[in-house]
């Protein structure tokens, strides 16, 4: 059901973008979907034609929403470049170290795994009724796990995506050791830095509880892989994520999927949630290219 229509400009652009909220019926209820098309593509009241992007922010599962600049900025310049994006306010957990019980007044109620994955998979029928088959799953940090998780679970069905753009994801119920080249990278930077720690807390909150382990099943690292779709992944260089990405395509290209594989030079994570990052464009750039191709 749509509920609202605007028409937005992306920086530096005088190309405009339309943008329509629309909902999809999911297992827990109505989930907010955004849709994002160039306006040289629009045409009212019929079907855009080309592939569609589904689009998953990040926020270690627990935070973020349709306006952070991870979800719009990103699906608004990859709208300018005639490629249609639409983005899902999936079902968060609750905040760590806060019971579900007393997150009672966020707008939408929160629970854990797998109520944000049910979404992920709620919004592909969604999509595929309006576009079609020509669908791609996309995601950064705990948005990469989720498009993964869900290109797998679709590929189970046999109603699987064209293919999964991953971009500085955590793919593993348990981080993988970092290397000594990673540890040199990372020293002394402590922006968005995620220690042991922390990544322990966001994967137990996400996918157990605070006193249970990760469901393995949340995760797809270390898993069967070989009916993923084709997969491009851009890992930050200077990121503790990093480990688990760069396993994870290693995973893939052992599993046979075609995988093409990034590591963005000086970066740090969540440099799509910065426009003015300088990693910014080059980021999209290398999203726009892989999706003409693929």
């Amino acid at each position: 059901m749509e509920e609202s229509a605007q028409v937005q400009k992306a920086a530096k652009s005088t190309a405009p973008v339309v943008v329509t909220d629309h909902t999809a019926q999911g297992p827990r209820g109505e989930i907010p979907l955004r849709r994002y098309v160039s306006g040289a593509q629009a045409r009212p009241g019929t079907a855009p034609s080309g592939r569609t992007l589904i689009w998953l922010h990040g926020g270690g599962f627990f935070f973020g929403g349709l306006e952070m600049p991870e979800a719009h900025d990103v699906a608004a310049v990859l709208a300018l470049r005639g490629i249609e994006v639409l983005t899902v306010d999936y079902t968060l957990a609750p905040p760590p170290f806060v019971p579900v019980r007393g997150t009672g007044r966020v707008s939408r109620p929160r629970h854990r795994y797998p109520a944000a994955l049910d979404d992920v998979m709620a919004a592909v029928r969604w999509a595929r009724l309006r576009s079609g088959d020509d669908i791609f799953l996309g995601g950064a940090s705990a948005g990469a796990c989720l498009a993964s998780t869900a290109a797998l679970r679709l590929a189970q069905e046999e109603t699987a995506v064209r293919g999964a753009v991953l971009v500085y994801g955590f793919f593993h119920r348990s981080n993988p050791e970092l290397g000594r080249e990673l540890r040199r990278k990372i020293r002394g930077r402590r922006r968005l830095y995620h220690g042991r720690l922390a990544r322990g807390v966001m994967i137990r909150n996400y996918a157990g509880g605070r006193r249970r382990p990760g469901d393995p099943a949340a995760f797809p690292g270390g898993t069967m892989l070989r009916n993923h779709p084709p997969a491009l992944v851009i890992n930050a260089e200077r990121d503790t994520f990093r480990a688990s990405g760069d396993l994870y395509a290693q995973e893939l290209i052992s599993a046979g999927v075609p995988t093409e594989h990034h590591v963005m030079a000086g970066s740090s994570h969540a440099f799509l949630n910065n426009p003015q990052s300088r990693h910014f464009k080059p980021g999209i750039r290398l999203i726009q290219q892989w999706l003409h191709r693929s």
